[in-house]
């Protein structure tokens, strides 16, 4: 939450962040603390992190670094605790904090305390490391309660080998290095082994440590040997683009920062990155925290030129890197997802869309700025399953609870024309019986033709004061070459490629699509898997139970004769005789 001049005045992380940002504007009962904090927010700033732990972590980093006033300052100035693996014939597993100075391996950072004791319970009852002292340890002559309760295999007694012991280490340190899937492979594999040569109770504890992995989500955040990385994501939609650069050091995440660059046509991200990336490192902000790598979602041009600027003027070793593995890809997935958050708020934002609004006004030459658009397009493969939608946008952006979308039927299979008119007509039908507002203006996805339709549709329900607009894409089908459409006949027109109302129904023509897409797939993928039992008269939900139940699916049931369906309870001679037609093309 950030005040006036940039001033960070509170951080704060949430799973849920339409409740938990809502809580501070509720307006009664609220703290005099609370009150003095909204009074003085100017606008509000997210980060999405892939995990609640990584949330912890990230909101720790930033409060110690930017140590906002309304948040509860940490008094203590302790370092983060680790899990600290020793460098002995029976390793040990322990939690520690302080400076990494001791012979062995350590795992983290970890957010709290609370974090590595949950991780070392769970480490303690999948693989029995021991975790106890070292002066305990040496002094044990039989073996303790942990052996006793299977959370420990007992070495300080010798009552396991060192071989089996430091394969249990391996699994330990795979685990804590998060491939806990090639974990689960190896003792997969080694129960299989067990039980082919008999060894039943070995099997046994295999299962049992496989049926624990499956049940535990891994929780730690781990240090990487590369910790030091800025990465750069970019998203692009309706002519906007977003760069989202998240800082990576001691391979935590430590904050975020959004740019919005003007694009200048239709613009690739590997075009986008070429531009911007040189420009930040070398811009004119001098005492930048170099990193020892750029991840960028796609190769550059100039990437190896600025490597070599950068080597020169910083006197540092880094590289760009985009094809990454394992913690790096997944920074990269959270810039993307960052910059696609960004963006999507970014072109919702009412003052960017009123702007554009006033801006569709002047391209149109209108006396007053529309108030209401609706967006109409088809989707259908090889005209199977054709659906039509139609989103509606305000100075507010979409009105998600007023999108609408028509399951067209009747028509020739991918005829577009008569799926237009048909979707149209209904939606428009129904907007005469007082259903909803009609639009200020309606915007079809497609040239003249489309226009024709909707423009026969509107004369003959007798709606007036619509305005229509088609809106087809040019010849390469590229952003900012669209063609518009006000009449039928003669010539269309064009908007620049950065007009605001260009963007502004970009944005619309993108949503229907996006709306008709995500339908159309629902009901294709719907009819794909739909049984052929669904179709036979007579057989409801419970019918088609009982047979499935009876033959064990639908292989069984294919197999099974006449007779043998008749038997099934509630199944008459009559069902019987058309379940056995369908399945056998009788």
């Amino acid at each position: 939450m950030i005040g006036a001049d940039d001033q960070v005045l509170y951080v704060g992380k949430a799973k849920n962040l339409k409740n938990r940002v809502s809580s501070y504007f509720r307006g009664r009962q609220q703290s005099p603390k609370t009150v003095a904090l909204v009074e003085k927010i100017e606008r509000i700033e997210v980060t999405v992190t892939n995990s609640e732990t990584e949330a912890l972590l990230l909101e720790q980093t930033l409060i110690k670094s930017l140590k906002p006033p309304f948040n509860i300052l940490l008094r203590d100035d302790k370092s983060y605790p680790y899990i600290y693996l020793s460098q002995q014939d029976f390793p040990r597993l322990a939690y520690y904090r302080g400076s990494k100075k001791l012979p062995g391996r350590f795992f983290g950072p970890y957010p709290s305390a609370a974090a590595v004791r949950e991780t070392l319970n769970l480490l303690q009852k999948i693989f029995n490391v021991r975790q106890c002292e070292d002066s305990f340890y040496r002094n044990r002559s039989r073996p303790c309660l942990q052996h006793q309760i299977e959370r420990c295999k007992a070495p300080c007694v010798g009552l396991v080998s060192e071989e089996e012991y430091a394969e249990d280490v391996r699994h330990t340190i795979m685990f804590l290095e998060g491939k806990s899937s090639e974990v689960r492979k190896e003792l997969t594999a080694s129960m299989e082994a067990a039980a082919a040569e008999l060894q039943f109770e070995r099997a046994a504890q295999f299962r049992d440590q496989l049926e624990a992995l499956t049940h535990v989500q891994s929780q730690q955040f781990v240090e990487t040997e590369a910790g030091n990385a800025d990465v750069f994501a970019v998203a692009v939609r309706s002519a906007m683009a977003c760069v989202q650069v998240v800082y990576v050091r001691g391979g935590r995440v430590m904050g975020n920062k959004t740019y919005y660059p003007v694009l200048k046509a239709d613009q690739s991200t590997a075009e986008i990155l070429d531009e911007f990336v040189p420009q930040y490192y070398l811009g004119g902000q001098g005492g930048r925290d170099m990193p020892q790598v750029i991840i960028v979602a796609e190769p550059f041009e100039s990437q190896d030129a600025l490597v070599e600027a950068l080597q020169q003027q910083y006197q540092v070793s880094l590289s760009v890197s985009s094809n990454v593995r394992t913690a790096r890809r997944g920074w990269l997935r959270l810039a993307q997802t960052n910059a696609e958050q960004y963006l999507s708020s970014h072109l919702a934002n009412r003052e960017n869309l009123y702007k554009r609004f006033e801006a569709l006004r002047d391209a149109l030459s209108l006396d007053e700025i529309p108030q209401r658009l609706e967006c109409f397009d088809i989707s259908h493969t090889q005209g199977e399953q054709t659906v039509a939608s139609c989103v509606v946008f305000e100075h507010n952006g979409p009105v998600r609870n007023q999108y609408r979308r028509f399951n067209i039927e009747g028509v020739t299979a991918g005829d577009d024309y008569a799926a237009m008119e048909q979707a149209l007509t209904r939606r428009y039908t129904r907007l005469k019986k007082g259903e909803a507002k009609l639009p200020d203006i309606l915007i079809v996805d497609g040239g003249k033709g489309q226009l024709k339709q909707a423009r026969r549709v509107l004369s003959d329900l007798q709606v007036q004061g619509v305005l229509l607009l088609g809106i087809a894409k040019g010849e390469t089908r590229k952003p900012g070459l669209e063609t518009l459409f006000l009449e039928d006949t003669g010539a269309g027109f064009e908007l620049e490629r950065d007009s605001p109302a260009l963007h502004l129904l970009q944005h619309i023509r993108d949503e229907s699509h996006r709306f008709a897409i995500m339908g159309h797939r629902q009901q294709r993928d719907r009819k794909r898997t739909r049984s052929v039992l669904e179709d036979i008269p007579g057989v409801g939900p419970k019918r088609r139970k009982e047979l499935l139940t009876h033959f064990g699916g639908m292989q069984g049931l294919a197999r099974a004769s006449q007779q043998e369906i008749e038997n099934v309870a509630g199944i008459n001679k009559k069902i019987a005789e058309d379940v056995y037609a369908a399945l056998h093309n009788v």
